[in-house]
C-alpha cells in the first residue's frame, strides 16, 4: 500500500502477535510523527531486551543474568513448584503476593495442531528438577484451555507415579461475575471446586 521505510515498517510491526494491518499502520505513522527522542528511546529499548534478557538456568523465566530473580531468592521454599506456559504467568501469580515456591516455565503448551509436542517443552528439565527429592508438591497452573488442559493432564500421569502431590489451580467463576452469562465449563469448574464457608 505504502513504499518504502514506512511500509517495512507497517510490515514488520504486523508480524508482532496481537497486531493487525490497521493497528501495525497506527502505530508506524505515531512513530512517523514521534520525536526523534522518544523514537530512540524505544529503538535502545529493543536492541537492549535482546542483548541482555536471556532464559533463567533454572526455571526458564526471563532474566539477565543466569538466574532470575525468583530462583535467586533465598526466602523461597524449594518444595512447592509451580508449573506455567510462559514467563508473564508468573508475573500474574507474583502480583497476587500468595505464591512463595518456585517456579518452572514450560515455554508454550502441548497443541498438536500447530506442531508442539512435548518433547518442545521444557518437560525434559522439568522432570530433572523433580528427580532431586526437594519437591514435595507440584502446583500445574497451565491454561484453562484445551492445549493447557492436555498439558496438565499429560504432566499429571507423568509425575504421579514419582511420589509427588500434583495439584491443579482452581478454576471458576470471577468475582464480581453473573452467573447467567458463565459459560457451561466455568460453572461446571465452579461446581467442582467448592469449598465450606
Amino acid at each position: 500500500m505504502y513504499e518504502g521505510a514506512i511500509q517495512d515498517l507497517i510490515d514488520e510491526l504486523g508480524r508482532l502477535p496481537g497486531v493487525g494491518p490497521k493497528s501495525a499502520q497506527r502505530i508506524a505513522f505515531h512513530i512517523l510523527s514521534a520525536d526523534p527522542a522518544d523514537v530512540n528511546r524505544l529503538a535502545g529499548a529493543l536492541r537492549k531486551v535482546k542483548e541482555l534478557v536471556r532464559f533463567c538456568t533454572t526455571c526458564f523465566n526471563v532474566a539477565e543474568s543466569d538466574q532470575c530473580r525468583v530462583c535467586r531468592d533465598t526466602r523461597r521454599t524449594n518444595e512447592v513448584l509451580c508449573v506455567v506456559e510462559e514467563p508473564k504467568d508468573v508475573v500474574a501469580i507474583e502480583r497476587t503476593g500468595e505464591f512463595r515456591g518456585r517456579y518452572h516455565v514450560l515455554g508454550g503448551a502441548i497443541n498438536p495442531l500447530e506442531g508442539v509436542g512435548p518433547d518442545n517443552l521444557k518437560i525434559r528439565e522439568l522432570l530433572i528438577r523433580l528427580g532431586t527429592g526437594e519437591v514435595k508438591e507440584l502446583i500445574l497452573a497451565t491454561d484453562p484451555n484445551t492445549e493447557g488442559e492436555a498439558t496438565a493432564t499429560y504432566l499429571g500421569l507423568l509425575v504421579k507415579p514419582m511420589g509427588i502431590a500434583v495439584t491443579r489451580l482452581a478454576s471458576g467463576l470471577p468475582v464480581g461475575g453473573d452467573l447467567e452469562y458463565a459459560d457451561e465449563i466455568t460453572l461446571g469448574r465452579a461446581f467442582e471446586g467448592r469449598r465450606a464457608i
